[in-house]
C-alpha cells in the first residue's frame, strides 16, 4: 500500500512515518523544506520518497499524490501563528486542502483521505456535561477551527473517500520552541492529552484498515490522559524541572478543549499506548544530559516564560484574537 503523508516532519507527521513503515506501507513525504524539516528527514534516507514543495502549489500537489492508495493530510498552520496571521493561514490549511483534494479527484486511484481535524471544532464547552462526541453540535470560535471545519466540509462534498479524525490536545514530546498558546488554558479547563505517537499510530491505522471510510472519530489519549489545566500545566513544568508558574499567568477564559469520547476509535484504531504520566517520563528523557543544567538556566527559563504571557502583570483579557461573533455552524450527524 502506498500512502503519502503531508506535513510528514511535524509533530504527528514523523510518528505517523514511523507507524506507517512498520505496518509495511510505501510512503511518500511532502513538506516544506525548513531545515528543521531536512534534520527530521535524515534518518529516513533510503527508507521512504520524499517531495519537497507547498501544498499551496498545484504542480507540487499532482507530483505528490500520483499513484497513493491513501492520504494522511497532517500540514496546517495551527495557533497561534493561524490567529495571528489569518488570511495567510487559510490559503495555506484551506487552499492547501483544497489542491489536495482536486490533485487526489484527478488521480486513477482516488486515494482515501485521512484528515487530521481538532477538538477545536467544538468551541467553549467547559460548561457542558463531558465527554465530547463526534455528533454533537459544533461551535468553532477561532480561526483555526474555521479552517478545519471548512476542511470537513469539503471533504464531505467531494466524492472522496476520507476518515476524519478529531484530535484532543497533541503537545510535542521534545522541550523545543516555547509556544504563548499554553497560556490560553485555563487551570480549571478539562482537557485530554494525547501523546504524539499514539496520533501516529491513530492516523496510520485509519489509512490502512479497511472499513473506516465516511466516519469521523474523536481520538485522544483516554481515561489515563483526562487532566485539569493545572494538573497537565504542574507536572509538565515539574517533568522539565521548572516548576509551576503563578495561575495568573494563565487565561481566566474556558479553552476550546475537553474530555472526549474516543470508546468507538480505540476498538477501531487501537492507539492508545501512552498515560498521561508516561507521556511525562518519556519528555523528561528527551531532556538526556541538558537535564543537569535545567536548576542552573531555571530562573532564566521562568522569566521568558512569564514574558511570554498576556496575563502576567496584566489586565486579564484573550491573548489569542477570537471570532465569537461568527455564526454557528452545523456538526456531527449533520454533516453526514
Amino acid at each position: 500500500m502506498r500512502v503519502l503523508v503531508t506535513g510528514a516532519f511535524g509533530n504527528v507527521g514523523t510518528y505517523a512515518v514511523d507507524e506507517l513503515l512498520r505496518r509495511g506501507a510505501t510512503v511518500r513525504c511532502l513538506d516544506v523544506p525548513s531545515r528543521a524539516s531536512k534534520r527530521k528527514a535524515r534518518p529516513y534516507a533510503g527508507k521512504i520518497d520524499i517531495i519537497w514543495g507547498d501544498i499551496r502549489n498545484m504542480e507540487v500537489m499532482a507530483r505528490a499524490v500520483q499513484g497513493v492508495d491513501a492520504i494522511v493530510h497532517l500540514a496546517f498552520i495551527i495557533p497561534p501563528k493561524s490567529e495571528q496571521r489569518p488570511t495567510w493561514a487559510e490559503t495555506i490549511n484551506v487552499g492547501g486542502t483544497w489542491n489536495l483534494l482536486q490533485a487526489a479527484l484527478a488521480s486513477s486511484r482516488k486515494p482515501l483521505i485521512v484528515f487530521s481535524s481538532s477538538i477545536a471544532l467544538y468551541g467553549q464547552t467547559q460548561h457542558l456535561i463531558p465527554p465530547r462526541t463526534a455528533g454533537e453540535s459544533l461551535h468553532p470560535d477561532m480561526q483555526y477551527a474555521y479552517h478545519k471545519l471548512t476542511c470537513e466540509h469539503m471533504l464531505h462534498a467531494s466524492g472522496l473517500s476520507w476518515v476524519i479524525l478529531r484530535f484532543g490536545a497533541v503537545p510535542p514530546i521534545e522541550f523545543g520552541e516555547l509556544d504563548p498558546l499554553m497560556f490560553e488554558v485555563r487551570m480549571d479547563d478539562r482537557m485530554e492529552y494525547l501523546a504524539p505517537m499514539d496520533a501516529g499510530t491513530a492516523v496510520a491505522a485509519a489509512a490502512m484498515l479497511p472499513g473506516l471510510e465516511g466516519k469521523t472519530l474523536m481520538v485522544a489519549g483516554g481515561p489515563s490522559c483526562q487532566v485539569t489545566g493545572r494538573q497537565f500545566m504542574q507536572r509538565s513544568f515539574d517533568a522539565l524541572g521548572i516548576g509551576m508558574l503563578p495561575e495568573s499567568a494563565f487565561s481566566q477564559v474556558p479553552f476550546h478543549c475537553d474530555f472526549m469520547d474516543t470508546e468507538e476509535s480505540e476498538r477501531l484504531l487501537h492507539y492508545q499506548h501512552h498515560s498521561f504520566e508516561e507521556t511525562l517520563a518519556l519528555q523528561r528523557q528527551t531532556l538526556g544530559w541538558k537535564r543537569l543544567f535545567v536548576p542552573i538556566v531555571r530562573p532564566f527559563l521562568r522569566r521568558k516564560l512569564l514574558a511570554m504571557s498576556p496575563y502576567y502583570k496584566r489586565p486579564r483579557g484573550r491573548g489569542i484574537p477570537r471570532t465569537s461573533s461568527m455564526p454557528i455552524l452545523p456538526g456531527g450527524e449533520a454533516l453526514k
